[in-house]
């Protein structure tokens, strides 16, 4: 019997992590929908079960996890440097650059442009290699 409920917590919390890159992906397109919203319509539960489901088995919230998750995908479309960071903050669904550049720098402690620096000096050009 334990098994069997261990396995539906794993594919519920799996199931808020897929929601999660979703909503991510809708990019400013989501303001219109609150998060808490878009999950329960994708997994048809009371938003605080999921929540506190959800931060007893990843040890965060549901919006700390977003958040760092929003984090990753500027990261990469930093280094893939295709995209000013006004752009970059709206495909990622941030208010605004100065929104994106706090909270980028509240997790990494870098600014947006130090990161791309770094991020730019790491990588190689193909014809180096």
């Amino acid at each position: 019997g334990f098994e069997l409920i261990e396995t539906r917590v794993n594919k519920i919390i799996e199931d808020i992590k897929q929601a999660l890159i979703e909503y991510l992906n809708l990019g400013m397109d989501s303001q219109n929908i609150k998060l808490s919203s878009f999950i329960t319509k994708k997994i048809p539960n009371d938003y605080s079960y999921l929540s506190d489901l959800f931060s007893s088995i990843e040890g965060k919230t549901i919006e700390q996890y977003f958040i760092l998750q929003r984090i990753e995908k500027v990261k990469e479309l930093l280094v893939y440097d295709q995209l000013s960071l006004t752009e970059i903050s709206y495909q990622t669904g941030f208010s605004s650059v100065h929104h994106l550049s706090s909270q980028f720098k509240k997790i990494t402690s870098l600014t947006p442009s130090h990161f791309k620096k770094i991020g730019a000096a790491k990588r190689r050009s193909l014809d180096s290699i």
